[in-house]
C-alpha cells in the first residue's frame, strides 16, 4: 500500500470568472495609502480650511471666544460714559456676524475635503474586505478538495484492507 500524492493541479479553486478576475485585479493592487497621507496632500486653501475647523471646533476656542465676549459686554456695561458698543451691543453682533459668515464656509470646506477622503477609505477598506472574502472561498473550496481527495484514499485503502483480510484463510 502506497500513499498517494496529490497533484497540484487538482487543487485548483473553482471560483467564477467574475471572482477570479476580481481576485487578480486585487491581488495586484499596490498597499493601501495611510489616510494621514491625505492630510498631508492639498492646496493652502485646504491646509488652512482644516486648520481653521480643528481650531474653531476645540474647547479652547469656545473658552476663549466666551471670555473675549464677557469681557466685551462687563466692560461697555461698566463703562457708561466712554463705552464703544453700548446696550445692545450692536457692533458685537456685527462682529459675531462677520466671523459666522466666514466660518461656516471654511468648516463646510474642511467637511467636504474629510468626506472625500473618508470615501476613499471606504473603498479600500471595500477592497481589502473583498480580497480577504474572495481568498477565505478560495482556501475553502482548497481545503474541501483535499478533504475529499483524502476521503478517497482511505476508502481505497480501507477497500484494499477489506480484500487483503478476504483473501487470508
Amino acid at each position: 500500500m502506497k500513499s498517494e500524492s496529490i497533484p497540484p493541479h487538482s487543487l485548483r479553486v473553482q471560483l467564477s470568472p467574475d471572482d477570479q478576475k476580481a481576485l487578480a485585479e486585487l491581488r495586484d493592487r499596490k498597499p493601501a495609502r495611510t489616510p494621514a497621507h491625505h492630510h498631508r496632500k492639498g492646496s493652502l486653501g485646504e491646509k488652512v480650511a482644516d486648520q481653521v475647523a480643528a481650531t474653531v471646533g476645540s474647547w479652547n476656542f469656545v473658552l476663549i471666544q466666551s471670555g473675549i465676549l464677557t469681557l466685551w459686554i462687563i466692560a461697555n456695561l461698566v463703562a457708561w460714559i466712554r463705552a464703544w458698543d453700548p446696550y445692545p451691543f450692536i457692533l458685537l453682533n456685527l462682529v459675531l456676524s462677520f466671523q459666522a459668515a466666514y466660518t461656516a464656509p471654511i468648516i463646510m470646506m474642511a467637511q467636504n475635503r474629510q468626506s472625500v477622503i473618508d470615501r476613499r477609505k471606504a473603498e479600500q477598506d471595500y477592497h481589502v474586505n473583498l480580497k480577504a472574502e474572495l481568498e477565505i472561498e478560495s482556501l475553502h473550496e482548497k481545503i474541501d478538495l483535499l478533504r475529499e481527495q483524502e476521503i478517497s484514499r482511505l476508502s481505497k485503502l480501507v477497500e484494499e484492507l477489506g480484500e487483503a483480510l478476504a483473501k487470508k484463510p
